[in-house]
C-alpha cells in the first residue's frame, strides 16, 4: 500500500464533537447510544487502500467469511474462496464480510486509532480509569451479509464509514441471552460466537447505523449485524480498562472453580467489584497453578 505514514491531514477538527462527547459521557460504560461522528471519508478507508492494508497484517490478523450467513452459527463460518484482497475489492458483489484486526500494527492506522482515542480519553479515564490496550478493526462487509450472534471483550464504539448497517444488542450479563457458562468458555479461550434462538429476538435492541453514525457497544454485550442494501465499511475503535480485565480474569477463576465441581456466582458488572476473584486468579496463573 502505498499509503504515507502519516494522514492526521486528513480528519476534521474533532471527529466527535462536544455534543457527541458529553452524551457519551452520560452513558459509558454501560448503556449502549449511537454517537455523530465526523469521519465519513478519510484515505486510509477507502476500498483500496484497505485491500492493502489486509496485505501487511499477519494471516491471523485477518478474518474473511461468507456473508450469506444465519445469526447463529456453530463455530466459525465458512470460506468464501477468494483471498482477502479480492473479498475487500469484490465487497459489492462477494456476499463477504471480512474484519482488519489490530490495525495498530501498521503505524498510519495506529496514528488514526490514537488520535480517535485521545478525543474521548477524558470521558473514559473519568469512568473506568485508565485506558488500556486500545486495538482498532475495521469491516468491510457486502451488501445484506450477516455478522452471526457473538460477544467482544472491548469496550466498543462501532463508526459507520459507508453504507448501513443494523446491530441488534442485547443486555450485556444477563443469562437470558448468554450463560456464565459461555463467558467463562470464551474468556478461556474459547469462541466468541454464541447460541442463538429465535425466541431472543423480541429482547433485543436494534441500532440503526449510516454514515456520520457510531454505536457504542458495552463490553460483552452480545449483539449481531445485518448490512444494509449497499457494501459497508466501518471501523471499531475499542479499548480495555481494569474493569473489563477484572471482569474477565473473574470469569476464568469461575471456569476453575467450575472445573473442580463448584457453583460460583457470576462476577459483577461495575468498576468497584470483581477485584477477590480476578486478584485470585492472577495469583494463581503467576504459581503456575491453572495452566493460563
Amino acid at each position: 500500500m502505498n499509503a504515507p505514514a502519516r494522514f492526521t491531514d486528513a480528519l476534521p477538527a474533532a471527529v466527535f464533537d462536544a455534543p457527541a462527547r458529553a452524551k457519551f459521557a452520560r452513558h459509558y460504560p454501560e448503556q449502549p447510544h449511537i454517537l455523530a461522528h465526523g469521519l465519513t471519508s478519510h484515505p486510509l478507508l477507502e476500498i483500496e487502500a484497505l485491500a492493502g492494508l489486509a496485505g501487511q497484517l499477519p494471516p491471523a490478523s485477518v478474518e474473511y467469511n461468507r456473508g450469506d450467513l444465519p445469526i447463529g452459527v456453530d463455530g466459525k463460518p465458512g470460506a468464501n474462496g477468494m483471498t482477502i484482497a479480492e473479498t475487500i475489492r469484490r465487497v459489492a458483489e462477494a456476499e463477504s464480510w471480512a474484519v482488519l484486526k489490530n490495525i495498530e500494527q501498521v503505524p498510519a492506522y495506529r496514528d488514526l486509532l490514537l488520535g480517535l482515542l485521545e478525543e474521548i480519553r477524558p470521558e473514559i479515564e473519568a469512568a473506568t480509569g485508565a485506558m488500556l490496550t486500545p486495538q482498532g478493526f475495521i469491516f468491510v462487509s457486502s451488501p445484506n451479509s450477516v455478522t452471526p450472534y457473538h460477544f467482544d471483550p472491548e469496550h466498543n464504539i462501532l463508526l459507520q464509514i459507508r453504507g448501513t448497517k443494523v446491530m441488534t444488542q442485547f443486555p450485556a450479563g444477563d443469562t437470558r441471552f448468554v450463560p456464565d457458562t459461555a463467558h467463562e468458555t470464551y474468556h478461556s479461550g474459547g469462541p466468541r460466537e454464541l447460541k442463538w434462538d429465535d425466541a431472543m429476538l423480541p429482547h433485543g435492541t436494534q441500532f440503526a447505523l449510516s454514515p456520520g453514525e457510531a454505536l457504542f457497544v458495552p463490553v460483552m454485550a452480545p449483539h449481531f449485524v445485518k448490512n444494509g442494501p449497499a457494501p459497508s465499511v466501518s471501523l471499531s475503535i475499542t479499548w480495555r480498562s481494569e474493569w473489563s480485565y477484572r471482569e474477565s480474569d473473574a470469569r476464568i477463576f469461575n471456569a476453575i472453580l467450575r472445573s473442580r465441581g463448584f457453583s460460583p456466582g457470576a462476577p459483577g458488572r461495575f468498576p468497584h467489584q470483581n477485584y477477590a476473584k480476578a486478584y485470585a486468579f492472577r495469583v494463581m496463573r503467576k504459581l503456575g497453578l491453572t495452566g493460563a
